[in-house]
């Protein structure tokens, strides 16, 4: 690891001080200063540092100016996170911006003279504009329906979409917010007009308004292109078509780019996010460098061997989805042994995530920090049960996606308050972290956590946060770094909404957790229907379960611990299984329980997952019961199966039932094609339980003898 005050030493040469503590692999990143440059980062390889030193090393180095050079990220926090890194290696003048941050700042700059007037405002949220919409149509909407058609139309803004292509290119996305899509076509285009009667603008309209001023203003796109001349892309494998497009016009042509990521953390490709340009990239750059980061510093052997594993399990889902599917990255672990990954069986959610809450007990009580534990689930609904569960546990949690840090009161009173000792600061050696110390005492601050939870706990949670901040930040910045400069750097984070660690039990949905990590991590609800979620239906969508889950699993440092439950509430009926994804991963397929007694004794999920005709994943449980998907020919004789239909009709009048009461379509097909000889045979067609096969096992059998 490398000691990011090493930039501001006295001594040592260039080389020592910024490529002393960087692995074989990160030094070629940063040493390789001219582009094409494409590097391809492993979860915890550590992508950042390489970039953030690369970029250090071509400024110190005299072959970058650091006004020329724009590093582009996905968020906010991302974002803030690389310029401070590149503070601390003394490249502040560097520019590091979400792709809307530098397209808006851009925007700003050349409206007046690219097309005159004042910029419109700026529509934070599209949830109004779509009511109003609605309304213009005569059509009844309610919220959650408008957070679907918010998305969707995100999507098809991002995809370069306009109301008059959408049916063309949103075919088969189903019906966003129920609406058919003519209809969401009708709403999309209701919805540009509310913004231009209001004069207002969104944020994917500063993305397209600033590639449309750069294609035809000539003049204005030789001003952005004179300014930059070095453009670095972090989290490639998120670029929408639109976001590409705008890259391709900052650099004209030119091949000053270096572009970072890993297709294996492609988890948004519900917003138009694609791995296509990371995948291609060779192909549409010749020459290349590709440069793969696959050492992994952040999770111990266990946790990387599970990740691993997960991946590579991936079973083939057909010649579109495996197009789509890249070449995991092979990690290779860094970190000394850890714990082996827990799995735990729970009988419903409420146990689960008592379970949870006494396991994260059992951790704090072993010295494990708050601030570095997370629970992590596929929805945000899932989190009510683990909030009461900690509560009721006496262990204070905050939500991520909850409120933001720097809108809380006492932070915000926090920031006044060293303003005002910052505007009186005298140069009397007082390390800043005591200053803050005593600024934030006024406010409850204390060197001891009050005890017990609730407002208090979280009020001083949220100031111990800063004071931690502020002795992190002057020991990497070192000398000149005082009270001013401590408030200079809130202010820009609070802008950012780059928030401080704080002490408390993170929850968060995987979405949400992509970027960040922790030493000890739950991955909870790994149940069929939740991960992959249900509406993942095809081998594309599961496919990228699959990842997302990968993500959750690489966010762990050293302890990892992984649950279901059989059902959602106490005393239902048992019938969820754990997700296809664990299948392989749990050692022995065994499972430990939490509910008082010996393990539950359970039926594993069985029955084909694949066509066994052309490998593609099996999404429809009539397919599933078959062992073959719907478009793959049948492989039974006609004669059998008819004989089967007969036997059937004739059971089902006897019995005055239905005749799929008796089996259903699908289960005749799969006992046709299976062509069973032995109840034991019979028995492991799907759709033929124990009392199906007492009832009618010899009789199906003599049939199929017979035929």
């Amino acid at each position: 690891m490398i000691d990011t005050s090493a930039p501001h030493a006295e001594h040592g040469t260039l080389e020592d001080r910024l490529l002393g503590g960087l692995d074989d692999e990160q030094r070629e990143v940063a040493t390789t200063l001219q582009g094409p440059v494409c590097v391809l980062a492993g979860a915890g390889t550590g992508k950042t540092r390489a970039i953030t030193h690369r970029i250090a090393y071509g400024v110190h180095s005299g072959v970058y100016s650091p006004q020329s050079v724009l590093a582009v990220t996905f968020t906010a926090r991302a974002a803030a996170e690389m310029r401070s890194r590149l503070r601390d290696l003394g490249v502040g003048g560097v520019q590091a911006r979400t792709f809307h941050a530098a397209a808006l700042r851009q925007l700003q700059y050349f409206w007046p003279q690219a097309v005159g007037g004042t910029l419109p405002a700026l529509l934070e949220h599209k949830a109004q504009a779509i009511a109003e919409s609605a309304r213009r149509l005569r059509l009844t909407v309610d919220r959650a329906a408008i957070r679907d058609l918010a998305s969707e139309i995100e999507w098809a803004k991002v995809s370069m979409l306009t109301p008059s292509t959408y049916l063309e290119g949103a075919s088969g996305r189903g019906e966003p917010g129920g609406l058919q899509p003519p209809v969401v076509a009708r709403l999309f285009e209701a919805y540009e007009d509310v913004k231009v009667d209001r004069n207002l603008i969104d944020f994917e309209d500063v993305l397209l308004i600033t590639v449309g001023i750069l294609q035809e203003d000539a003049k204005v796109a030789a001003t952005v292109r004179e300014q930059y001349r070095h453009f670095v892309v972090d989290e490639y494998q998120d670029v929408s078509p639109l976001q590409q497009r705008l890259l391709e016009l900052w650099l004209g042509g030119r091949e000053e780019l270096c572009v970072v990521g890993d297709a294996s953390q492609t988890i948004y490709s519900f917003t138009g996010a694609t791995s296509a340009h990371l995948l291609e990239f060779g192909k549409h750059h010749p020459g290349a460098s590709i440069i793969r980061l696959v050492r992994d510093y952040r999770s111990s052997p266990q946790v990387v061997r599970l990740a691993n594993q997960l991946l590579g399990s991936r079973r083939s889902g057909g010649p579109a989805a495996d197009a789509r599917w890249a070449q995991p990255l092979t990690l290779l672990a860094q970190r000394p042994d850890g714990p082996e990954p827990e799995f735990a069986e729970c009988s419903d959610d409420e146990s689960e995530a008592a379970a949870v809450a006494r396991r994260i007990a059992a951790l704090i009580a072993a010295g494990t920090q708050a601030k570095d534990i997370a629970v992590l689930f596929r929805t945000n609904g899932q989190s009510e049960a683990f909030e009461q569960a900690l509560s009721a546990a006496g262990i204070g949690y905050q939500l991520r996606g909850g409120e933001r840090f720097f809108n809380r009161r006492e932070v915000r009173d926090g920031l006044l308050q060293l303003r005002g000792a910052a505007r009186a600061e005298a140069d009397d050696g007082v390390p800043v972290g005591q200053r803050v110390r005593d600024v934030l005492s006024s406010l409850g601050y204390s060197e001891q956590a009050p005890t017990g939870s609730g407002a208090t706990r979280e009020r001083w949670e949220s100031l111990a946060a800063l004071v931690a901040l502020a002795d992190e930040l002057s020991a990497a910045r070192g000398e000149g770094f005082g009270l001013t400069e401590f408030v200079a750097e809130l202010q820009e984070r609070a802008t950012s909404q780059h928030a401080p660690a704080v002490q408390g039990i993170t929850l968060a949905s995987l979405h949400a957790a992509k970027g960040l990590e922790w030493d000890a991590v739950f991955l909870v609800g790994l149940s069929e229907g939740l991960v992959p979620i249900s509406f993942a239906d095809t081998p594309v969508t599961i496919d990228e379960e699959r990842r997302l889950l990968y993500v959750g699993i690489t966010r762990a440092r050293e302890f990892l611990h992984l649950s279901w439950s059989l059902s959602r509430t106490p005393g239902g009926r048992a019938h969820r299984r754990p997700s296809r994804f664990l299948d392989g991963l749990r050692p022995g397929g065994a499972t430990s329980s939490h509910t008082g007694g010996a393990a539950r004794k359970r039926r594993e999920l069985k029955g084909p997952t694949t066509c066994r005709v052309c490998g593609t994943i099996l999404s429809t449980g009539a397919e599933r019961k078959v062992g073959r998907c719907s478009t793959c020919p049948p492989s039974y004789e006609e004669s059998t199966f008819e004989a089967l239909r007969a036997w059937r009709l004739e059971q089902a009048k006897a019995s005055d039932v239905p005749a799929f009461v008796v089996f259903t379509d699908a289960t005749l097909t799969a006992i046709a094609e299976a062509k069973p000889v032995s109840l034991a045979e019979l028995s492991q067609v799907a759709g033929v339980g124990r009392a199906k096969l007492e009832r009618y096992g010899e009789a199906v059998l003599e049939l199929l003898r017979d035929s």
